[in-house]
C-alpha cells in the first residue's frame, strides 16, 4: 500500500503538500532526537539479527536512505555487534519472491523457487532474526524458512522496538515538592 500511493503520487503527478515518509525513517529520527529511548540491554543472549530489504519500499521507494534508517534502528535495539549485513544488500538486495501479487496468485512452488535465492542468502549470514518491515516479505520469508528447513525466527521491527524500549520514571511528574 505504501509504494501504491507514493507511485501514484509519481506517476500521476498529483500535487500533495505532505512529506511521504516511512515508518522506519520516523523511528531512526525519534531515536536520534531522543524522543524514542531504546537499549540493546536486553540482548543478553546476544541473539544475531540480519535484515530484508523490502523491494517496494527501498529499490523502487525511497531508495538506500531509508535502508540506512533499517540498519541504524536494528543496531540501536539489538547491539551494533549483533547485526549481520546480508549481501548484496540495501537497493541491491534479492527480492524474496513475495510482492506482486504471488503471495496470493496460489503459485506456490514458484514463489517458493524463486525464494530459494532469498533462502540462501539469508541463511549465510547466520542469523537467529530476520526483520521485515514488509508484510508480503514477512509471509514469504517466514514460509521459504519452514519450507527449506531454516534456523530463523522472522519478525517486524517493532517487535524488537517495543522489547528495547527505555521507560522513563514519570511517577514524581506534577506532584510538588
Amino acid at each position: 500500500m505504501y509504494f501504491a500511493v507514493l507511485e501514484g503520487l509519481r506517476r500521476f503527478k498529483i500535487p500533495h503538500k505532505f512529506e511521504f515518509i516511512s515508518i522506519i525513517s520516523l523511528y531512526a529520527q525519534w531515536i536520534r532526537d531522543g524522543r524514542l529511548k531504546v537499549s540493546s540491554a536486553w540482548n543478553v543472549q546476544g541473539l544475531k539479527f540480519t535484515v530484508q530489504d523490502p523491494c517496494k519500499l527501498v529499490r523502487q521507494g525511497l531508495g538506500d536512505t531509508v535502508a540506512d534508517d533499517l540498519r541504524f534502528v536494528i543496531k540501536q535495539v539489538a547491539g551494533e555487534d549483533n547485526f549481520i549485513e546480508v549481501w548484496p544488500n540495501r537497493s541491491n538486495n534479492y527480492c524474496c519472491g513475495g510482492g506482486g501479487g504471488a503471495l496470493q496468485a496460489g503459485f506456490k512452488e514458484n514463489r517458493r523457487r524463486h525464494g530459494k535465492a532469498k533462502f540462501d542468502q539469508l541463511a549465510a549470514t547466520g542469523a537467529d532474526v530476520v526483520i521485515t518491515p514488509c508484510h508480503n516479505c514477512h509471509t514469504q520469508v517466514k514460509d521459504i524458512c519452514s519450507h527449506y528447513q531454516g534456523n530463523w525466527e522472522t519478525t517486524h521491527l517493532w517487535n524488537w522496538i517495543e522489547k528495547a524500549l527505555v521507560m522513563e520514571d514519570r511517577s514524581r511528574e506534577g506532584k510538588n515538592g
